[in-house]
């Protein structure tokens, strides 16, 4: 016996945009289980990974500090995904973003200006579409795979960021930490409360939020990134320039990412550390995908993911639970969001096959 997969004659759009809350909800169960095999009571588990960390306002807006740099990234993901080009390396545009950004904090921590700010935010967003960018290059010029030089890029920022910190931008009297020392007063975002660590950044994703439906919704150019993603081909007959849309798609994803990075050193850090990211970029690709490339879809699943990360960290010091149990629900979610895809796009079919014995040999 053989099972194939045999497309469906209709889709149903519904259950495109039902397969998301299908996947959580699967995720859910697969996770009430595993905590049953651990010994746990699943339902109070699931309350400590996704009900207690918002229980009040703080957690709440500590829910928004995680989603900021995860819906920045996954905004400009969505733009380059539209385009079907897959750019993995949100995650090294995003540490370039901090490293550039910092550079340029650390050696004007005496400004006495707004501009400082404005010049740390510019540089830090720039630096990560510049690094997008030779992903761009290295597409057009030599056609070469962006899945696989994105996924490079990434450790090669890492290993600059690692660099940089226990190197020229080390502070020199910081006990010999690997980090920056502290941004100046007027090179931090400030904070939209006092209680809190909430910071303007969010009025850059509530921007990004904006600009990236306009973008993909009401605008010429992200039709002709629609097309370039739907068939290559019939973009190029009508005259779309396929370079021209590579580049652009990976410079306003890698800005994006850029911008999440150079927020999160100027914000609720303050300085350039090793752990700028626990994954962010990597995240941002599952929150995409989750919010089906639709910029209010990735509002709401990337705030569910912001809630994993809390929710982790809190499993983590109640139940003494590991910090891989965040990893392990974005996989499962990933898993069963491609799972439940396949499933409504195709109809799986058994096929009984048997192997012909020739009667006679070929002369």
């Amino acid at each position: 016996m053989l099972l194939s997969l045999e497309p469906r004659g209709q889709q149903s759009r519904a259950m495109l945009w039902f397969s998301p809350v299908l996947a959580a909800l699967l995720t859910l169960l697969c996770g009430s289980l595993l905590f049953i095999a651990l010994g746990l009571d699943p339902l109070k588990t699931l309350y400590t990974l996704l009900i207690a960390p918002v229980s009040d306002l703080y957690g709440v807006s500590e829910l928004l500090v995680k989603a900021l740099p995860i819906l920045l990234c996954a905004f400009g993901l969505a733009v380059a995904y539209q385009a079907r080009i897959w750019n993995i390396g949100a995650e090294g545009q995003l540490l370039m973003g901090a490293l550039i950004g910092s550079a340029i904090a650390v050696h004007i921590i005496e400004w006495q200006s707004h501009w400082a700010l404005i010049l740390i935010l510019l540089t830090g967003t720039l630096g990560g579409a510049a690094w997008a960018g030779v992903c761009a290059w290295l597409r057009t010029r030599f056609n070469a795979n962006e899945i696989l030089t994105s996924i490079m890029l990434n450790y090669i920022a890492l290993n600059l960021l690692q660099w940089a910190v226990h190197g020229p931008l080390r502070d020199p009297q910081g006990f010999n930490f690997p980090q920056s020392a502290m941004f100046g007063d007027f090179s931090r975002l400030p904070t939209l409360f006092e209680d809190g660590r909430l910071h303007a950044g969010l009025y850059f994703a509530m921007l990004a939020l904006v600009i990236v439906w306009v973008l993909l919704q009401k605008s010429f150019v992200g039709f002709q990134i629609k097309v370039l993603g739907l068939d290559k081909r019939a973009a190029g007959f009508v005259g779309f320039r396929e370079k021209r849309l590579v580049w652009l798609a990976l410079l306003i994803s890698g800005a994006m990412a850029g911008l999440a990075g150079v927020c999160e050193v100027t914000g609720p850090i303050g300085q350039l550390v090793p752990e700028v990211s626990p994954g962010y970029g990597y995240a941002a690709i599952t929150v995409a995908f989750l919010g089906r490339l639709n910029p209010l879809g990735i509002v709401f699943a990337g705030l569910l993911m912001a809630l994993l990360y809390i929710g982790g960290e809190s499993a983590q010091m109640a139940m003494n639970l590991p910090q891989a149990i965040t990893q392990l629900f974005q996989g499962m979610m990933l898993f069963f969001l491609l799972a439940c895809d396949v499933l409504i796009l195709y109809r799986p079919k058994w096929k009984r096959g048997r192997s012909k014995i020739p009667t006679q040999l070929p002369t």
